[in-house]
Formats: structure tokens, sequence, C-alpha cells
């Protein structure tokens, strides 16, 4: 697959970096981790100017150069990553692309890409991580609602967003795949209650959220009832597959600065550390290919499929590894959170568990994509 740069491609190329250029001097100081509301209003800020440029689109309906530049050329000059936005730009929108009806992909992506909604995810819930399907947040119809009680947990964003894309179950008599419905639920809807919940680094983007008798319209259903862990699959192939990967550019760039910082600081001479820089190096350049493969399979309404596993799973050994790398080469200035990259060392412990176990994604490419038997 040949994704060099076409002229039109380097057009796009040279007129984006023209216009980070210009905008980014503009923009607002960044609030702090603990400013929500402002964090919000910032990544949202961000992403309406993205939309009035012309680049909101690169996310859903642009060919996969176009979004690869994107990726690069905005992490490269240091642009706001999606914060805020994460769920809805990366998860909760493709998947209401990929799956939802006419009316309801006019009605929730545009707002998504003018930057005027938030979207959370409520997947998880305290006995169903891992084992996503033993959720049991349950939803039975009402007329034309579903009533909704249970709770979720790490809910990314919940305390800011306007939707929340969410997991219940429908039928309790069903095998435990079967009987799972995916909701678009409005997080301003009465009886649901949110607790922020603090992480290592200090930050609070998570929060366990309760829903007691929460009413959903049936019309908020994406996909048929019951046939949620289908579209579950595809939001989580977008979310292991797509949605990391400005974070691979992130990656390679820090990269760059450790080997910097270990020239400076007189580690340079260790030939460990330069092979475990050199092996980073060539393990973030194959993620990045992988990187192109999968956001080639996603482009024109397509979804990333099992290569969102491998990708994911060696993404994540990766990012810790790298930060690790980086502590060696900090000394005792590792333990000084104001200093770079102390914080991602922090979030990147949660990167093996995050969307999915490494345990679960080795299941996954074991029996997917190899042909192994499940396990009994």
């Amino acid at each position: 697959m040949d994704l060099s740069d076409t002229p039109e491609d380097a057009e796009f190329r040279a007129r984006l970096r023209d216009w980070l250029r210009r905008t980014l001097p503009a923009l607002p100081p960044k609030p702090s981790p603990d400013d929500w509301p402002g964090r919000r209003a910032f990544d949202l800020g961000w992403q309406r100017m993205l939309y009035d440029a012309g680049y909101a689109h690169v996310h859903w309906d642009s060919s996969p150069t176009v979004r690869l530049i994107f990726l690069e050329e905005t992490e490269r000059a240091g642009a706001p990553y999606v914060g805020a936005g994460f769920v809805g730009l990366l998860h909760a929108g493709p998947t209401i692309a990929a799956e939802g009806t006419d009316a309801q992909r006019e009605r929730w992506l545009p707002p998504i890409l003018r930057g005027e909604e938030v979207w959370c995810q409520g997947f998880s819930e305290p006995d169903a991580g891992s084992d996503l399907a033993s959720l049991r947040t349950r939803a039975w119809r009402d007329g034309d609602h579903y009533v909704v009680s249970g709770s979720k947990i790490w809910t990314s964003h919940a305390e800011v967003a306007d939707w929340c894309e969410l997991l219940v179950r429908t039928d309790p008599t069903a095998a435990k795949h079967r009987g799972i419905t995916w909701l678009a639920m409005p997080m301003d809807a009465p009886g649901i209650t949110v607790r922020p919940l603090r992480t290592l680094a200090g930050s609070a983007e998570f929060a366990e959220v309760f829903l007691d008798e929460v009413r959903v319209p049936v019309a908020h259903r994406v996909g048929e009832e019951n046939d949620g862990w289908r579209v579950t699959m595809v939001t989580l192939s977008f979310e292991r597959g797509t949605a990391f990967a400005g974070e691979v550019v992130a990656c390679r760039r820090v990269l760059g600065e450790v080997a910097r910082e270990a020239r400076r600081g007189g580690h340079w001479d260790d030939p460990a550390l330069r092979r475990r820089l050199g092996r980073l190096e060539a393990e973030f350049r194959a993620l990045w290919r992988l990187t192109q493969w999968n956001v080639s399979r996603a482009s024109g309404g397509g979804t990333p499929g099992v290569g969102g596993s491998v990708f994911k799973l060696r993404y994540s050994h990766a990012r810790q590894e790298l930060y690790d790398t980086a502590a060696e080469v900090l000394g005792d200035a590792a333990l000084d959170l104001g200093r770079p990259w102390v914080l991602d060392r922090l979030s990147s412990l949660s990167y093996t568990i995050a969307a999915g176990t490494s345990q679960i994604q080795r299941n996954i490419v074991a029996e997917r994509i190899l042909g192994l038997p499940k396990g009994r």
C-alpha cells in the first residue's frame, strides 16, 4: 500500500502547516488539569477552530493519508490534543457513523465535529471490566423509552459530558454476549449521579456513574436491541485501532527527546541504553506502519477490525517501556512531578488495562487471527 504524499496531499500538508504556524501562537493558555469546565471549553474551542478552518472532517471523512498527515503535523507543531472530545471524536462518533441511522448521524455527528457536545464512555462496571460482557446495568422497555438502572466505573469525561455511549443489558435471560444494547444517553437526564475518580497522576478524567431509573428514548438506540455486543466491537475496534494514532507520533517525538537528554546527561555511553532506544525506535516505526494500515482500513466507513488488538497490545507495552527508559535517563528527577515525562510515565501504567487488558488482546489475536482454540 503506497501512503506517500500525492501532489494533493502535499498541498494539504503545506496548507495545514501554515495554518498551525499562524494559529497556535494566538491560543489562550491551557487550563490546569483540575479545571475540567475550563478544559472542556478549551478543547471544544480548539475543535471549533478546526471546524471553521475546514479540518474537522479528517476524523471520519478523508483519505487515510490526509488523516495521517493531520495527525503528524498537529503533533509536531504541539497543537492541542482532542482532550474532552476524545470519546465523541474517536469512539462514539465513528461508531454512529458506521452503525447509526441517517437521523442519528444527522443529530449527533455535526455537534461533535463543531465542538459543541462532549461524550463519555459508559462501558465498564465494578464487576465487568476485562469481562465486559458480564455487565449488569439493566434496561427494560417502557413504551418509547428504556428505563436504565445500574452503575458504571472509569467513565471517561463523565463530569463534563453531554452524552454517554452506554452499554446495558436488555435481555437478562440471553447468553451474556447476546442480551446487550448500545444506547446514547443524555447526561442531563433525571436519575444520573456522577462521582469523579482521581488517578495516580492526580487528574480526575474518570468517574463513577450511578443510574437510577434513567429514561432513555428508544430512538437513541444504535443498532438493534440485544445486538449491542456487535456494535460494541465496532466501538472497541476504533478505540484500539485508530484512537491512539496521534499518540504514536507523540511517542516518536518523546523518544527523540529522551535520546537527546541521554546525550546531555552523560548516559549515551551506556550500550544497553542505546540498544533499548534503538529497539524502541524500530518498535514505534512498525507501530506507525500498523497505524497507517488501521486508519486505511477504517476509512470510508469501515472498521479497523482485529488489527486494532495487535496495535493496542504492542503499543501499550512500548509506551510503558519508553517512559521507563525516560525515568532511567532522568535518574532522581524521575520523582519530580514537575519534570517532563514523569506524569506521562504514571499514566502509561494504565495502558495495559485501558481499552481492554493485554491478556484480552492476546486472546483476541490468538483466536481471531491465529485460529487457536478458545480456552476452557
